[in-house]
This record gives structure tokens, C-alpha cells and sequence, in this order.
């Protein structure tokens, strides 16, 4: 597993995986820092945020809403969830902050 490495410093606090997609939320144990990295094997797409510890399982549990807010790219093609209807526009990111939590 390759963010679980000791030797990085990384401690691995929540795994999910799911057709493809896995979603870790890791310790970094040097920096205390917390961090959550996406892997979607269909696409071979990858990417990690670096999150404040009180949004860390908000992030873990919607990583590409964060990543969009954050301007980071990723492929959407694939994903399951995406509307189909050229009439659903996309979500605007927030600038400089994290998404609304629902309440």
C-alpha cells in the first residue's frame, strides 16, 4: 500500500475502496499534518489534499468536491455519478474557502 509506508512518515486513519476508486485518509506523523489521497484505477487518476484536521473526514468522504473547489483536475468522464443532461450545469467552486457543510 503505498501511502501507508512507515518510512514516509504516513499512518493511514481510514481506507475506502470502491470499483475501482479508493479514498485514504492519512496522518502525516513528522508534519501532524492530515492529508487525503484519491486513486481510481479506471483512469489512472490520482490526487492528494492536504485538509485541516477538523474537515479531514468531510474531505475523506466527498474528496472531489473538495478537489473541484480547489481548482484541482481530475477526470470526470468516468465517474458514476455524473448527470447526463446537458441541461445540469456544473456546481461553481467556492473561491478560497471549503464547501458549505449540509446541515
Amino acid at each position: 500500500m503505498p501511502y501507508s509506508s512507515p518510512a514516509q512518515g504516513y499512518r493511514e486513519l481510514a481506507h475506502r475502496a470502491m470499483d475501482g476508486l479508493e479514498v485514504f485518509l492519512l496522518w502525516h506523523q513528522p508534519s501532524n499534518g492530515v492529508m487525503v489521497a484519491v486513486s481510481d484505477a479506471r483512469t489512472g487518476g490520482r490526487f492528494e489534499l492536504d485538509v485541516p484536521p477538523d474537515e479531514a473526514l468531510d474531505v475523506f468522504l466527498h474528496p472531489y468536491a473538495y478537489a473541484a473547489a480547489r481548482g484541482i483536475p481530475y477526470d470526470t468522464d468516468l465517474l458514476p455519478c455524473r448527470p447526463k443532461s446537458p441541461a445540469l450545469t456544473p456546481v461553481r467552486a467556492y473561491q478560497g474557502r471549503s464547501p458549505e457543510r449540509p446541515r
